[in-house]
């Protein structure tokens, strides 16, 4: 195979493509309602995982700590989440206010259309391999 072939097949370039693609694509969907994926990301995150510390959510999301911050910031800035003390004065949680779980209804019904948009012309098998091989990535395997 030659050069220009092999890196036409490069998994990690073609990773990339694919991520920047649906990045773009999920910011789209998301932009009318002033959030990004991450943000989305996070919001659902603190909604199904109450009571979990902030630095958990972000290993459970794969968010760095410079990026879960910036994050949480701007969402408490739009008055979508809060901080608060756990119960170990160490950890540091986060639950949404009354607007956030308001908006992340409306976003989860985003993502539920946008999900079905991109998961359009492949069949099931070819989806769960999708799924089952870019969760064996993001683990880091």
């Amino acid at each position: 195979m030659s050069l220009p072939d092999a890196l036409a097949n490069c998994l990690v370039l073609n990773t990339v493509a694919a991520a920047r693609t649906l990045l773009r694509r999920g910011d789209a969907a998301f932009k009318p309602f002033g959030v990004t994926v991450q943000q989305f990301s996070l919001l659902a995150a603190i909604r199904f995982n109450p009571e979990t510390p902030v630095a958990v959510l972000a290993r459970r999301i794969l968010l760095d700590r410079t990026s879960l911050t910036r994050n949480l910031d701007l969402l408490e800035q739009k008055n979508l989440v809060e901080r608060v003390a756990g119960t170990d004065t160490s950890a540091r949680l986060c639950r949404l206010t009354q607007d956030g779980s308001v908006l992340l209804d409306q976003l989860l019904d985003v993502w539920q259309r946008a999900q079905a948009d991109i998961r359009d012309g492949f069949d099931e098998t070819e989806a769960d391999t999708y799924l089952r091989l870019v969760k064996h990535f993001a683990r880091g395997k």
